[in-house]
């Protein structure tokens, strides 16, 4: 599960660290600390532009809505690695429509009792200098009766919770090396008979980052998402 995450980074800092070729016309982005479903956040993607591949930096919105998807109907946040190829919510964008999605880190929440009460206490998880992570993740486009334009929107993968971060929840993002950035984000289409090949990468990439992971505790100021400062940098301070 990954249902809030943070990007403490500036949009240009993004584009300059990551050496990308652009970004879309309106991307602008500040440093943010908690990053919820149904909002837009930065990721990645490569595109063939005259036969050049080309890496930009764009803004969908949390939440995959395939172009066949009911306009009520779910919008999952998240996409389960051991599913991914084959589910028919995700199939066609992991086939076709791949992405990197940009973070520094993100919270779980377990729950403990004070006082005879149940309370969720948030744990903050990080690379270990806080350096920015980047999870496979998936895109897909939609567009309403009497739109002119397409809207974009996107998932995360999730595995099985590995090391610190397993301790916290037992699912965590599907982390990307370096490594792995060129064949996951290719532009080309991959074949049914490529998908295990691109399944067991992601599960040995992400078990590597899994292993550099940390956790602290964080302020509970992060549990809930409609009174808390988004930009405010002391939630992911840890807990005193």
């Amino acid at each position: 599960m990954c249902g809030r995450y943070s990007v403490a980074i500036s949009g240009s800092a993004l584009v300059g660290e990551l050496d990308l070729d652009g970004a879309d016309p309106d991307f602008e982005w500040s440093q943010t600390y908690s990053v919820a479903p149904r909002t837009r956040a930065p990721v990645i993607r490569d595109r063939l532009i005259d036969d050049q591949r080309v890496r930009e930096a764009f803004l969908p919105t949390w939440g995959l809505r395939p172009s066949w998807a009911k306009e009520k109907g779910p919008r999952p946040i998240n996409a389960r690695l051991e599913g991914v190829a084959t589910n028919g919510m995700f199939r066609s964008a992991f086939a076709s429509a791949r992405i990197a999605v940009l973070m520094t880190g993100y919270y779980e929440w377990q729950e403990a009792l004070e006082d005879g009460k149940k309370v969720k206490n948030p744990s903050y998880v990080h690379s270990p200098g806080d350096e920015l992570l980047l999870a496979a993740g998936l895109l897909a486009f939609h567009r309403d009766t009497g739109d002119e334009e397409w809207q974009t929107t996107f998932t995360i993968i999730t595995r099985t919770g590995e090391d610190a971060a397993g301790e916290v929840h037992d699912r965590m993002p599907v982390f990307l090396t370096p490594a792995a950035w060129d064949t996951w984000l290719t532009p080309e289409k991959i074949a049914k008979d490529q998908a295990s090949d691109l399944l067991d990468l992601l599960d040995i990439e992400s078990r590597t980052v899994a292993a550099t992971l940390r956790t602290r505790p964080v302020s509970r100021a992060v549990n809930n998402v409609r009174t808390l400062n988004r930009h405010d940098p002391s939630l992911i301070e840890a807990a005193h």
